[in-house]
């Protein structure tokens, strides 16, 4: 199945087989929840072997399977299986110490005598400690003694004995209640009649029901945790395995693969509700405009799901199933029936018959719209992932609609033009290499490098430049990827100005391809699922990698929570950053940089005397030492004491803010868009809501004012 073709300057045909199948993204958190299989003995002895064989074959970096590879493996797992160390005793921890060095033999062997002892281990912890949290709710709190919490995963150890991992939970559970007894009493005391609501009756009442609502909590994600069955925890574990060669390498179940298509091509085949499931129930959080259901008319937002069945066929009931399973059974192909028993809120129960059709996802997509800052008229394009129709060739790209979106906001004659990649986590790498085209024509844009190869260097095909015009794009730390070879290019070029909330960009510089494992045993009846693996690190045109440093922004603006370290530095196992031989590039516009340099300058001097970015910045450091304490008082008012604290600090930033907001931003729809729109109120709705979200947008707003110094 093709997932993109790269274009580079060399025999097109040649390179079109040989890159079919690539891509680069973000970090995805693979959840293995609802994947069923019917796992044989032989299938699954295979799939470690595979794995390793695969990515020994296909891997950037390949590493050797020896010790060190199990001591990683080793360490991943059990950190992923219990981050918190709230259910592994340090007996267990000892008794997995003796396989340190052996999942490397393990793995090649096919064995999984690591893996049961872990999995039955956790399983049993997880009874147990099932056993516990009830009866320690049961119990009570005392909010009169002086005792301690420490939250931090890092600074915990695994307890010594059974009791110790009572005593854990039983402070772990007391600041869970604590926390919702003391904000029941805050409103209580705030209230009219305060002295009446905080009466000892009361007070008792508001405990009471604190301690039911950690209860349910609980109960849920027990129910959850003990749905964990053996199939899911090996997919789990052949995660870790793949995830010991680097962050981005993992392993897809088959269902988990379906998953990610469909989050690539932003459509799916199905009926256009979104679900959510809670205390057991699939309710409809929302309906898909424009989709199978929103067209049906009959399910509506806040229906509960009971049963699903195909057409002629027998209902089954969805109540306290995974959400992942009651998907799949509503999920199907297009034009195939779905029957639906749903409840109305008031309690009526009716059947739903829904024929399922393709669904677009339009959140997913690029939109724009037109910013006025004084005599600016300013073109504004969001694109949340660089997404790809990865099952249809000629299907949807972000690439071809960026190009639509800039045509548009030219023929409305912008000034300039603003690019917003924030919390954009990549995606197609052709289509990154087409759109940076539409700024700076055919030229190259990135280098891709196998491992010991020379790089290839990938160039767009666009003969013309389509907009010369101003440009910026915004970023913050958490655009990777695809993100960062856009804005790297462009800001090699000097062809745009880069405005970044942090010091960096997330610093993703690999690629990855989709490998499947069912052709190495294709008759086996065995479905091994699939295989993302890193095959290339990609190279700026100046020679540097964006691996671990990302691309380093022209503006850097204060952001509140910038002393959080997020990104590739903070994984576990990056590849390194190097740089190789740059290309030599013609540069159009060779006194721009300088021009850059001045916007830049500017900006600096303006936040520097912005009473909203100084109070940010102040805010930023406060939060930067703050992170620090990470123990929490478990008695009444010291709690009470030290939430005050931090509510006062927070109402104190909010009213600076508030007090210093300058006016909105005109953030404006554009005519075209309004005529396709037509008289759909729902989507004339959802518009006029996301335009809204940009009008306080104070980087946004800065955005506009470094243009005009462009």
């Amino acid at each position: 199945m093709p997932i993109c073709i790269l274009h580079v300057k060399m025999n097109m045909k040649k390179m079109i087989h040989k890159f079919r199948w690539i891509w680069i993204m973000a970090p995805i958190a693979v959840l293995f929840l609802g994947f069923c299989s019917s796992k044989t003995k032989k299938g699954e002895n295979l799939l470690p072997k595979i794995v390793i064989q695969e990515l020994s074959k296909s891997h950037y970096r390949p590493i050797e399977v020896n010790d060190s590879f199990s001591v990683r493996v080793f360490e991943l797992f059990l950190k992923r299986l219990d981050r918190n160390k709230r259910f592994f005793l340090a007996s267990d921890y000892k008794d997995f110490l003796q396989y340190q060095y052996a999942l490397d033999d393990q793995a090649k062997e096919g064995s999984f005598e690591f893996f049961d002892l872990v999995n039955n281990r956790f399983m049993e912890r997880v009874e147990q400690v099932a056993n516990m949290y009830e009866e320690i709710l049961s119990e009570g709190f005392n909010f009169n003694v002086k005792e301690y919490y420490n939250v931090d995963e890092e600074e915990r150890n695994y307890p010594e004995h059974l009791e110790a991992l009572r005593e854990d939970w039983r402070k772990f559970l007391k600041l869970n209640v604590l926390e919702r007894y003391h904000n029941k009493r805050k409103s209580a005391e705030s209230s009219d009649s305060a002295k009446a609501s905080v009466s000892d009756d009361n007070l008792q009442v508001m405990l009471k029901e604190s301690i039911e609502e950690v209860l349910k909590i609980q109960k849920n994600w027990f129910k959850r945790l003990q749905k964990f069955d053996r199939d899911k925890q090996l997919d789990f574990y052949i995660n870790c395995i793949a995830e010991a060669y680097d962050p981005h390498t993992s392993y897809f179940p088959p269902r988990e693969k379906e998953d990610f298509d469909i989050r690539m091509s932003g459509r799916l085949e199905g009926i256009g509700a979104q679900l959510s499931e809670r205390d057991g129930e699939i309710k409809v959080e929302m309906i898909v405009p424009g989709s199978p259901s929103y067209i049906q008319g009959d399910l509506k937002e806040g229906d509960i799901i009971i049963k699903v069945a195909q057409k002629d066929s027998t209902p089954v009931s969805v109540v306290n199933m995974d959400l992942s399973d009651a998907v799949s059974l509503i999920r199907g192909k297009k034009g195939t029936t779905v029957i639906l028993t749903v409840r109305k809120p008031d309690g009526k129960i009716m059947d739903i018959s829904i024929v399922r059709d393709i669904v677009i996802m339009e959140e997913g997509y690029a939109k724009s719209a037109i910013l006025k800052e004084g005599k600016q008229h300013i073109g504004f394009i969001h694109l949340p992932q660089f997404y790809t129709d990865m099952s249809n060739r000629g299907g949807r790209t972000c690439s071809k609609d960026v190009k639509k979106e800039v045509q548009k906001l030219m023929d409305e004659g912008i000034d300039g033009l603003v690019i917003d990649l924030r919390n954009n986590g990549g995606g197609s790498l052709s289509d990154v290499v087409d759109m940076a085209g539409l700024f700076i024509g055919k030229r190259p844009v990135v280098m891709a490098k196998y491992r010991d190869q020379r790089p290839d260097i990938l160039g767009s095909r666009e003969k013309d430049i389509l907009y010369k015009g101003p440009l910026i794009i915004l970023v913050n730390k958490y655009s990777a990827s695809a993100s960062e070879i856009l804005a790297a290019a462009l800001q090699d070029y000097d062809r745009a100005l880069i405005v970044g909330t942090n010091d960096q960009t997330f610093g993703k510089g690999t690629v990855q391809r989709f490998q499947d494992l069912d052709r190495y045993s294709p008759s086996s009846g065995y479905s091994f699922g699939s295989l993302k693996v890193t095959i290339q690190k990609f190279y700026r045109v100046n020679g540097g990698t964006t691996q671990l440093k990302g691309v380093v922004p022209d503006v850097v603006l204060p952001e509140r929570f910038s002393s959080i370290i997020v990104g590739e530095r903070s994984e576990d196992f990056p590849l390194q950053w190097n740089e190789i031989e740059p290309l030599k590039i013609k540069m159009d516009m060779p006194g721009q940089r300088k021009k850059i340099k001045a916007a830049a300058k500017k900006s600096a001097g303006r936040i520097a005397k912005s009473d909203i970015f100084q109070v940010i910045q102040s805010e930023s450091d406060r939060i930067a030492k703050d992170r620090k304490n990470n123990t929490y008082p478990l008695q009444y008012e010291a709690y009470k004491k030290r939430e005050e604290e931090r509510s006062a600090i927070l109402k104190s930033y909010e009213k600076k803010l508030e007090t210093i907001q300058s006016d909105t931003l005109q953030v404006l729809p554009l005519q075209k868009d309004l005529d396709e729109l037509g008289g759909d109120e729902v989507r004339l709705k959802i518009k006029q809501d996301w335009l809204k979200n940009y009008r306080s947008d104070i980087y946004l707003k800065e955005a506009v004012r470094i243009m005009a110094d462009l």
